[in-house]
């Protein structure tokens, strides 16, 4: 029985990048539907879990992605919804590669610093940053979550929609009023992440040079200019006065990884949920 991927994408087209990395990693065939919404759904799912029956569906899969990641969790929500015992494949949620991404920062870093009792700064309220923040936590770190500095954002300075969702989970919220406000913020924090919008620098190098308890820096912007000054976008933990410094492909050469590993984990065993702790519970086993 040939191993079916059921793509759940809430643009307009099902991301041929999602594609390509679900055959990578050994499925037999991606069955991709767009414009995917929580209400929309209820026929593309029914319709494929049932041809198979119960015992099938080990074979059968669905993976909910998209780039609007708000609009991916509901729709992985209500997918769930319509599952019931017996018919309960297995399902990911990887809308903007946010899960994925963040859960190989996090064990990276993990495995080189110590994060339990120690302060972490993130740069960035959106899907990434976020999700950065919430395995932090579950390390055991005290996170601060930080705005982008109005100084450095093109086309003009705006509140933040994540900011609301930041504080509403519990999290510390700093919104420096410049770069100079930025630097200063990231005093007393052991790591520092970037999860800024691609092709804008968010971070100065003298701000994680001039941080004296700072030990890991890492920036998720591949784009030019890299989102943090001084950082490589191959940098892979390299030591630079005492900071070691993780750059974005340094980051996606493990996200690949993992998101390989957890499409395969999906066909192991029906019924296998991949949500961000599924996702960060593979990363630590594979990195």
């Amino acid at each position: 029985m040939k191993k079916i991927l059921i793509q759940l994408d809430t643009d307009q087209h099902p991301s041929s990048f999602d594609a390509i990395a679900a055959y990578d990693a050994g499925v037999d065939a991606v069955l991709g539907f767009g414009q995917i919404t929580a209400e929309n759904l209820e026929g593309v799912v029914q319709g494929a879990i049932f041809p198979r029956g119960p015992e099938g569906l080990v074979n059968t899969a669905f993976w909910v992605g998209g780039s609007k990641v708000r609009d991916g969790e509901a729709v992985f929500e209500a997918a769930r919804k319509l599952f019931f015992k017996p018919f309960q494949p297995s399902i990911m949620l990887d809308s903007d590669g946010s899960n994925t991404t963040a859960a190989a920062a996090v064990a990276r870093v993990r495995g080189a610093v110590g994060l339990k009792g120690s302060r972490a700064a993130v740069i960035g309220v959106g899907p990434v940053g976020l999700r950065t923040a919430e395995l932090l936590r579950r390390e055991g770190a005290e996170v601060t979550l930080m705005t982008f500095p109005p100084d450095v954002m093109k086309g003009g300075h705006r509140r933040a929609s994540g900011i609301d969702v930041a504080r509403e989970a519990g999290f510390e919220v700093v919104e420096p009023g410049s770069s100079d406000e930025l630097d200063g913020a990231l005093a007393g924090h052991v790591v520092a992440f970037a999860a800024g919008p691609a092709g804008v620098q968010i971070l100065r190098r003298s701000g994680w040079a001039q941080a004296e308890d700072l030990r890991v820096v890492v920036d998720y912007s591949a784009a030019e200019p890299v989102g943090v000054e001084g950082v490589d976008r191959t940098d892979n933990l390299a030591e630079e006065d005492g900071v070691l410094k993780l750059g974005a492909l340094a980051v996606g050469g493990p996200k690949m990884k993992v998101q390989k590993r957890c499409v395969e984990r999906m066909f192991e065993e029906k019924g296998t949920v991949m949500d961000l702790t599924g996702v960060y519970d593979v990363a630590l086993d594979v990195l």
